[in-house]
C-alpha cells in the first residue's frame, strides 16, 4: 500500500513504497524538499498519513506511536537541546528518559567525538551540538537508528568517526535509516537507497548492482547503433543527434563485461568515455527527471509492503 502526505494542496509524499529488513543500511537520497524528512517522521508517528499506511517493527505508528518510539531513537535534521543545560546534564537527562538509554555508551560517543561535555549548550559552537546530539542518539542500543543529516557541520575526522558508528550498529543486528547529501558518505555505508524526487520514489538500488554498472559516452559519425538481442538485458542505450551531424552515444551497462566491451569494440566509436556508474550518476540523472524501473530489491513487485521496517 502506498504511503502519502497532503498539505491542503500541496503533496509532500505520494504512493511512496520502501521496505527497510533488519540489518540494513538504507539510504535516503533527496534534494531538499524531495519528501526525505516527511517520510521519516510518518515512520516515527509524527505526522500521519493522508493515504496508505506503515510499519515500523512490525507495529502500527498511527496506531501505537509511543511502541514505535521505545525501540527507535532519531535524530532529527534540527536536533534543540536544552540551551540552560551543560552537555552531561544532557546525556543523563536523556539517558534517563530512554527506556533504553545507556549514560556509559553516551559518554563514550561523546569521548570519542572529542566533545567537552562540560560547556554548556548555549555556549556550544554548532559542530559541538551535533555532536552532543550524536552522542544522546548513539547511546540507547535501539534495534532501529534513524538519522537526517548525522554528520552535517561536521570535521573530516569527526564524519568519519560517526559513519565508523553507524556500521558498527549494523554490524550488532541493528537496522539504520540514513538520510544525507554526502553521496560518499551513503555510497561507503549503505547497502540500500531509495531517492526521492517531488515527493515521489523515483528509483531504489541495491549498492552491490550499482557497482556492478557502468556508464560510457563516445561520439560516432556512423547510422544508428542497434543493440544485438543477446545484450539487451544488459545494456541501455540513448543516442542524441549533435549539430555537427555526429551521433552521441550513452551506454549503461549491467553484469558481465565481457561481451559487452567487444560490442563496443566493434563500433566505430571516437572520445570514448568509460567509468563507473556511481550514486553521483544516478542522482543527477534522478535530479534531471530521468525515470527508473522501482521493482522490489529482492525482485517480486508486489511483495513490497509501504515503508516497512522490519524487526
Amino acid at each position: 500500500m502506498r504511503l502519502s502526505k497532503r498539505y491542503g494542496d500541496f503533496d509532500a509524499l505520494t504512493d511512496c513504497t520502501v521496505r527497510v529488513h533488519r540489518g540494513d543500511i538504507f539510504g535516503l537520497l533527496g534534494p531538499n524538499g524531495a519528501g526525505k524528512t516527511t517520510l521519516i517522521r510518518l515512520l516515527l508517528g509524527y505526522l500521519h498519513p493522508t493515504g496508505g499506511q506503515c510499519r515500523v517493527l512490525g507495529v502500527d505508528p498511527v496506531a501505537d506511536s509511543v511502541a514505535v518510539r521505545q525501540h527507535v531513537t532519531y535524530l532529527p535534521g534540527d536536533a534543540r537541546l536544552p540551551r540552560h543545560m551543560r552537555g552531561d546534564g544532557v546525556l543523563k537527562f536523556f539517558a534517563e528518559m530512554h527506556p533504553l538509554g545507556d549514560l556509559d555508551r553516551s559518554r563514550e560517543v561523546a569521548e570519542s567525538l572529542e566533545l567537552n561535555t562540560k560547556t554548556r549548550v548555549a555556549f556550544m559552537s554548532t559542530g559541538m551540538r551535533q555532536k552532543l546530539a550524536l552522542s544522546v542518539v548513539l547511546g540507547p542500543q535501539t534495534p532501529l537508528l534513524i538519522l537526517d543529516e548525522p554528520t552535517a557541520n561536521l570535521d573530516p575526522t569527526v564524519r568519519a568517526t560517526v559513519l565508523r558508528f553507524v556500521v558498527e550498529a549494523r554490524d550488532a543486528g541493528r537496522t539504520v535509516m540514513l538520510s544525507s547529501h554526502v553521496l560518499s558518505e551513503i555510497e561507503d555505508t549503505c547497502n540500500r537507497v531509495a531517492f526521492l524526487r517531488h515527493g515521489r520514489l523515483a528509483h531504489q538500488l541495491l549498492m552491490s548492482d550499482l557497482f556492478q554498472r557502468h556508464r560510457m559516452t563516445a561520439i560516432t559519425s556512423d547510422e544508428p547503433i542497434d543493440v544485438p538481442s543477446s545484450l539487451t538485458d544488459q545494456v541501455s542505450l540513448h543516442t542524441h543527434r549533435t549539430s555537427s551531424g555526429n551521433t552521441r552515444v550513452q551506454i549503461d551497462t549491467a553484469g558481465d563485461l565481457g561481451p559487452i566491451l567487444t560490442w563496443i569494440d566493434s563500433l566505430r566509436l571516437k572520445n570514448i568515455r568509460f567509468e563507473p556508474f556511481g550514486l553521483r550518476t544516478v542522482y543527477d540523472a534522478v535530479h534531471d527527471g530521468e525515470t527508473f524501473d522501482c521493482s522490489d530489491f529482492d525482485g517480486n513487485d508486489a511483495a513490497i509492503e509501504t515503508a516497512e521496517v522490519s524487526s
